[in-house]
């Protein structure tokens, strides 16, 4: 049950869905990538990880093909000949992506939210 200065579903900010990708790139370390859509995501990673490989992981007719690809801009057919050289797998998802500010998950908010979140319910 809500206290009268407990916050009401009603009464809670609600998160700003925002248009965007991620990307991790599962290697070691991993990397995560943000973008604002999937074909800035596509651009992104064919720039920061399939350009920045070195040409000597490659055998010459991959190599070729990756260039290929990026002189094309046929950027996914880069990325896909890269992972597939390297055994590298990227995860993508390009759904909308909350995005939490200070106003969703402020100080005081969160104090008074978490005495009335499902963990203390001990119906």
């Amino acid at each position: 049950m809500l206290s009268s200065d407990s916050p009401r579903a009603s009464d809670r900010p609600k998160v700003r869905p925002t248009p965007g990708a991620i990307a991790i790139v599962k290697g070691d370390p991993p990397q995560v990538l943000l973008a604002d859509s999937a074909a800035v995501m596509s651009r992104l990673i064919a720039l920061r990880v399939v350009a920045t490989s070195s040409p000597s992981d490659f055998a010459a007719d991959t190599l070729a093909k990756i260039r290929q690809a990026l002189l094309d801009e046929r950027w996914a057919d880069a990325v896909l000949a890269w992972m597939e050289a390297t055994d590298t797998f990227i995860d993508v998802y390009d759904e909308y992506v909350p995005v939490w500010s200070e106003a969703e998950v402020g100080e005081q908010h969160t104090v008074l939210e978490v005495r009335v979140a499902r963990i203390f319910d001990d119906r």
